[in-house]
């Protein structure tokens, strides 16, 4: 526990000062439980610098004494990446006071800015400068821009942007002996060897720390459609989805599908969002951006709608005919997982596969999960416009919720294993942390696994870098 952190506390009080040094149980404890609540841990202390100089003395300190070291952000993570390990001599580096945005290079559409940045304030740093940052997700309030890139996270808006890695033009990295990497290039072409930067985009801090990155910025969409269409099954939603990305093409930045399940689930817990065109089984939400001022974008999603209604791909649907509607309709979706949560017991998957196999996994999994869980309910929803799912599960009505809990790993099995036949992918944009290292050695092929552990060797050979965490 924090009582333990002894004679290596004053070495860290004089890199960061007394205060930016937390020890006490109380001043410590919020930093050791993620954000689910499944994951407690145990921390020497709490270490909280404020320049990426303060993050490398740190490390060498800790690297000098042989002290592992769990880098954390906003603490949103969903598989317990950024949680200390119970029983541990860890020392958690928090990351929030790299709060600064370095700089906005307008000509060369690019900003720099600490580790320690929360989502939307990049976003609104970049909105100020007459830009996009538009990598967003439901967490963007609190999450923090080095915990989305170390965990390469997803999104709404993967379908026209990419994810996370997809937006980083170069990195500050802190390695694991505490020197410093600075490879903040604003560079799109860069042919100079081996793309350092990937290495540790989506590596968890196991490899180094993300202390600052030069991100992508993109013109913003001066007219944005938002709609939501009815369909009868998720086949229907695919076809939907080619239909759309034919109509639109690039600009159609997001494409959610959301079971009537999902609806209802999160109005009976926010019952002031909307309930857009009750009485069907599926539902899918469409975003469509552009950056023209007089764009015609309204009219040719009113019309590719209508044309996928006469084909009776969807059943109907409704075009937001304001800001604040569209608004309501992302809540909605938004909503969701805060619904779920607050609803009771709950087993998550964030799981990938072709968009063409969706479907037929679908029906395959509810097939093998009623069979082994009679009564199960489902929560299946997700970013279909790129192939990821959400696929969850809610214990049966009056169900003890330890006994639900317990069946986590046979749940686990059967949808991984069928993600897996349909070449899929057991973590889509939630990365790996504690919770899904053991589905790495099962599910990736050996040689994958070597290679990652060659890599990590020779980062971090002391293994004192996020250990236990990915591989």
């Amino acid at each position: 526990m924090a009582d333990s952190a002894g004679p290596l506390v004053p070495a860290l009080k004089a890199i960061v000062g007394d205060t930016h040094v937390l020890t006490a149980a109380a001043d410590v404890a919020p930093y050791l439980t993620d954000w689910r609540g499944r994951y407690h841990g145990q921390a020497r202390a709490v270490v909280r610098p404020g320049t990426a100089a303060e993050v490398a003395a740190v490390v060498r300190c800790c690297a000098e004494n042989g002290v592992p070291v769990v880098p954390q952000g906003g603490n949103t993570g969903l598989c317990g990446g950024a949680t200390p390990h119970a029983a541990s001599d860890e020392l958690l580096v928090s990351l929030t006071r790299l709060n600064r945005v370095r700089s906005i290079d307008a000509d060369n559409a690019t900003m720099t800015v600490e580790a320690g940045v929360p989502l939307a304030a990049v976003q609104d740093a970049a909105a100020r400068a007459g830009f996009l940052f538009p990598l967003s997700l439901a967490a963007e309030g609190s999450c923090l821009i080095g915990g989305n890139l170390s965990t390469n996270a997803g999104g709404t808006a993967v379908l026209r942007y990419g994810n996370a890695r997809d937006l980083v033009l170069g990195l500050e990295v802190v390695l694991a002996d505490g020197r410093v990497w600075d490879g903040l290039k604003g560079l799109r072409k860069d042919n100079t060897g081996y793309d350092i930067k990937q290495l540790f985009l989506g590596s968890e801090g196991t490899l180094g720390i993300i202390t600052a990155a030069v991100l992508k910025l993109f013109p913003r969409p001066r007219t944005s459609v938002t709609a939501w269409a009815a369909v009868d099954d998720v086949a229907a939603a695919v076809k939907l989805l080619r239909a759309m990305h034919s109509a639109l093409g690039d600009r159609l930045t997001g494409f959610e599908l959301i079971s009537a399940d999902c609806v209802a689930l999160t109005r009976a817990q926010f019952p002031a969002l909307p309930e857009p065109l009750r009485g069907h089984a599926w539902y899918v939400l469409i975003q469509a951006d552009d950056v023209a001022v007089k764009s015609p974008l309204t009219s040719e999603i009113e019309s590719a709608l209508a044309d996928t209604i006469s084909d009776e791909i969807a059943r109907d649907a409704t075009i937001a005919q304001s800001e604040a509607q569209g608004a309501a309709l992302w809540a909605l979706r938004e909503h969701i997982p805060e619904a779920q949560r607050l609803e009771g017991p709950n087993i998550k998957h964030d799981i990938s596969l072709p968009v063409s196999r969706i479907p037929e996994f679908l029906d395959q999994a509810r097939v093998a999960l009623d069979a082994a869980f009679p009564g199960v309910r489902y929560v299946v929803f997700g970013h279909l416009g790129d192939g990821n799912l959400h696929y969850n599960l809610s214990a049966p009505a009056g169900a003890d919720p330890a006994a639900f809990n317990a069946t986590t790993p046979h749940a686990n099995r059967i949808v991984y294993d069928l993600t897996v036949k349909h070449g899929g992918s057991f973590s889509a944009e939630h990365g790996i942390g504690q919770m899904k290292r053991e589905e790495v050695i099962r599910y990736e092929p050996a040689i994958e696994v070597e290679l990652m552990r060659r890599v990590k060797q020779a980062l971090d050979p002391e293994g004192l870098l996020n250990p236990g965490k990915v591989v």
